[in-house]
């Protein structure tokens, strides 16, 4: 375990990474750069001072709202960081300063971001994807969390499977049933967490979206073909994955 000093470390770290993505949430699908201009007030565009810029605490002491012109700021911002100060610090304290600890808080980031994209847009940017599927067939070959061969079959089988649901759909239906980013997203999946892990986000992930898709309907704020953002569902399961205790993932459907 840990020493609580770099746990806390990693916390702050986390936050500030945190704030980082949630202009990559704001920017990446708009095709912006995640580097200039600085962050600013999406309403007056008043640049956000570095004291008005500290994750978490800044929206507290700021009362949700910007400076300058007083608008609301999303709750959204000071969870995202939350969430992400989390990840890291759990990371560490299961993982320690290690190679798998380092990927499982970089890969709960990306999940993050890709959680908040997919909600708002309905996608899975591969500017996100595709390099997250490098980063678990890299870290595979310097002791991450799984292993070099389980990461390239992790990685082909959870392409394949959402690959495979794409075109028998389409060749029933006429249509896609699912995305082709949910493709990339989940061949990264399986190179991070391996096979086994893939298929259990896979099938957690469903259930999530299912039980959000009944929710919808019930309440008559959705229908049996309402596009849901599976990616979202995904990155829950991941993030379930990767802090649950081991006894309560150990179920498998298959």
């Amino acid at each position: 375990m840990a020493a609580p000093v770099l746990i806390a470390v990693a916390f702050a770290l986390g936050a500030v990474i945190g704030s980082f993505l949630n202009v990559v949430i704001h920017r990446v699908p708009r095709g912006e750069s995640i580097v200039s201009p600085g962050s600013h007030c999406p309403r007056c565009d008043t640049p956000i001072r570095w004291f008005d810029n500290v994750p978490i605490v800044s929206w507290i002491v700021l009362g949700g709202r910007c400076r300058a012109c007083r608008a609301r700021i999303s709750l959204r911002y000071p969870l995202v960081e939350a969430a992400a100060a989390a990840a890291a610090a759990l990371a560490v304290q299961r993982w320690g300063v290690t190679v798998a600890g380092v990927e499982a808080g970089v890969f709960a980031w990306i999940a993050l971001a890709l959680a908040f994209i997919d909600l708002d847009h309905q996608i899975l940017p591969d500017a996100i994807t595709l390099p997250s599927i490098a980063l678990g067939l890299l870290c595979a070959w310097w002791g991450g969390l799984t292993t070099p061969l389980e990461a390239v079959l992790g990685a082909v089988v959870g392409a394949a499977i959402p690959a495979a649901v794409i075109l028998v759909y389409r060749l029933l239906r006429g249509e896609e049933g699912m995305g082709w980013g949910d493709v990339k997203y989940l061949a990264a999946i399986g190179a991070v967490l391996g096979i086994q892990a893939c298929l259990w986000v896979l099938v957690v992930g469903a259930v999530l979206g299912a039980v959000v898709g009944l929710g919808l309907i019930a309440a008559g704020r959705g229908g049996a073909r309402t596009a849901l953002p599976f990616g979202t569902f995904l990155s829950g399961a991941v993030i379930l994955w990767l802090y649950l205790p081991p006894a309560w993932r150990s179920f498998t459907p298959w």
